[in-house]
This record gives structure tokens, C-alpha cells and sequence, in this order.
């Protein structure tokens, strides 16, 4: 299958690594986030917690380092908007 135009390449690290899966892949499309999940990967949802933490924390460094925003601002914005939506179903 070719890939699409707008997917991002693998991680280096994961390219090579036979070992290595996908467990997330989401996309912007149609106004909201189209979104497969692989979750047999983790028996324990914490895994996934502490993945979302991991996510964030490097959506702040890549906002820092584009010169979008300061890393404790972007952290601080996800983690408002985060626990504003927890109670939204």
C-alpha cells in the first residue's frame, strides 16, 4: 500500500526494530480526530496513562523548539483542557 501524503515517517528507532508496533495513529479529518487504537499492546490501562504523559510532554518540547510556545504553558494548556473535557462524555 503507498503511503499517504500528509503520514508522518516512522521514528528511526522503530524503523528497524522488528519488534517495534504501532499502537496509536490518529488523524484530523472531517473537523475531529479519526483515531485506531491497538490495545492489546498493554493488560493494564496505567500503560496508556503514563503513554498520554509521555505525549504531552513531547507535544511541549516540540512547541518549545518551534518557537510556538514555552514548554510549562503547553503543558499547563493540555493538562487545563484535559480536565476541563474529563467530565464530557
Amino acid at each position: 500500500m503507498d503511503q499517504h501524503p500528509h503520514e508522518l515517517p516512522i521514528p528511526d528507532p522503530s524503523a528497524n526494530n522488528e519488534h517495534a508496533r504501532e499502537i496509536l495513529r490518529v488523524w484530523a479529518a472531517g473537523g475531529r480526530p479519526q483515531i485506531s487504537i491497538d490495545t492489546t499492546v498493554w493488560e493494564d490501562p496505567v500503560s496508556w496513562g503514563i503513554m498520554l504523559v509521555d505525549l504531552a510532554k513531547h507535544l511541549a518540547n516540540a512547541y518549545e523548539q518551534a518557537g510556538r510556545m514555552n514548554h510549562a504553558m503547553v503543558l499547563s494548556r493540555i493538562k487545563q483542557n484535559f480536565d476541563a473535557k474529563w467530565t464530557k462524555r
